[in-house]
């Protein structure tokens, strides 16, 4: 690997270094300097590229994964790209339980880089033997000579933000960051950024990011599962209906949720004011600095950092398609679609 010279021995060694990119218009009328962490500079154009490494990384340092091998994990798309990515480059097997929620683009591009991937209905409870937890648990003990991500329930998850994305955030805004606003699914990449940051800087304050439908944030405010707050909602690799331990709740200072449709706008919204194509979850990343000012919470000295974890490219037959959107009821009056195609014959 030669840096200076953008030489690299595999695409692995891409994995990391992400920018940091100066929000402009999207945060022209709000307090305070905006920054985005534009994950889908990685490889795999996602944040999970790091935890994929990481975690693999140090199964093999234990001995527990050797050649041959076969890896298992539960995702909804991105972890699964990023483990099918790695796996190739170090020569295992992948296999990937996926919710249906997942997008059309997210399974074809999965299948593409060599998994066997199973799709698992999306709501069903998470101990339903149909559930992308159990199929992954069920594969495991079936096959011989695999490990199990479980990137919920794993304290590497965290590690690979807290040794990485963190130290990047900090060393990049010169330690005058204010606040870390990000979206929390198995809640490993808000933790392990939030757990440098404030050893740094106890005063940072760090928000996540929450669906309507998922159990996060109550569950922040009470340490109390509450199965009434579960239904269907449609962002992907938002939210959860149980309690992942990779999840530090002590780290996070409070959470928002926001909608399916508001975040879906903004993700458009990103892309066609900053030149940024984002996925769903970088929408709602962005949708909760819309509230979050709205509340009060910033100040023009702030300097805040939001965390967009992947690419447009992975949600073209959803969010960036005006059938999909039309479909869910988001267009109307207020958003219609201002960009139509016109064919000439």
């Amino acid at each position: 690997m030669d840096k200076a010279k953008h030489v690299f021995d595999n695409v692995l060694q891409l994995i990391g270094s992400t920018p940091l990119i100066k929000l402009n218009r999207m945060a022209a009328d709000i307090k305070g300097e905006f920054y985005a962490k534009v994950e889908a500079f990685n490889p795999g154009h996602s944040s999970k590229d790091r935890i994929a490494l990481h975690i693999i990384e140090e199964a093999e340092r234990q001995g527990i994964l050797t050649p041959g091998d076969t890896i298992i994990e539960t995702t909804s798309g991105n972890t699964g790209f990023s483990i099918a990515m790695v796996s190739i480059i170090k020569g295992y097997e992948c296999i990937l339980a996926v919710s249906s929620k997942s997008s059309a683009d997210k399974i074809d591009m999965l299948k593409s880089m060599g998994a066997k991937v199973y799709v698992c209905p999306a709501h069903v409870n998470a101990d339903d033997p149909r559930s992308y937890y159990q199929v992954a648990k069920r594969l495991h003990e079936e096959i011989k000579g695999s490990i199990y991500i479980n990137q919920y329930f794993n304290q590497l998850n965290i590690d690979a933000h807290y040794n990485s994305t963190g130290p990047e955030i900090w060393e990049q805004t010169e330690g005058k960051i204010t606040h870390l606003v990000a979206c929390s699914g198995t809640g490993g990449t808000i933790s392990g950024i939030a757990k440098y940051l404030k050893e740094q800087n106890p005063d940072v304050k760090v928000i996540g990011v929450d669906a309507y439908g998922s159990v996060l944030k109550k569950y922040h405010e009470t340490r109390e599962f509450d199965d009434k707050e579960i239904y269907p909602y449609r962002i992907e690799g938002l939210g959860k209906n149980l309690i992942p331990t990779a999840t530090d709740f002590d780290l996070i200072d409070k959470f928002i949720k926001v909608t399916d449709e508001e975040s879906a706008h903004c993700a458009r919204e990103i892309s066609n004011t900053e030149g940024l194509f984002v996925g769903y979850t970088s929408g709602a990343a962005m949708q909760a600095v819309k509230q979050l000012s709205e509340e009060g919470e910033f100040n023009k000295t702030d300097k805040v950092v939001v965390v967009f974890p992947d690419h447009g490219s992975r949600y073209m037959s959803k969010v960036y398609s005006d059938k999909w959107m039309e479909d869910q009821g988001f267009f109307d009056s207020k958003n219609e679609v201002h960009t139509p195609i016109e064919y000439i014959k």
